[in-house]
């Protein structure tokens, strides 16, 4: 199963609709705020590569007030 935490870079005071955002997302199992660099963490979970590919480059890069994000896959 592959397995990847995203860390999200967002607009100034969204994280709470960003989180909602990425928590509707099927494959995001959890989704937390945090502090520090990247304002929130996304672990995604799928059947497939190339459907926690079209998750990352599909899904979450085009939700409201994402500017930017770095992935970590898992092996």
């Amino acid at each position: 199963m592959p397995t990847a935490f995203t860390l999200v870079n967002i607009e100034l005071g969204k994280d709470q609709e960003v989180l909602k955002g990425l928590k509707a997302i099927n494959g995001v199992t959890e989704a937390y705020v945090c502090y520090g660099i990247y304002d929130i963490i996304a672990k995604i979970e799928t059947k497939t590569d190339e459907e926690l590919k079209n998750i990352i480059n599909r899904e979450i890069v085009t939700i409201e007030n994402v500017r930017s994000t770095l992935t970590i896959i898992t092996i």
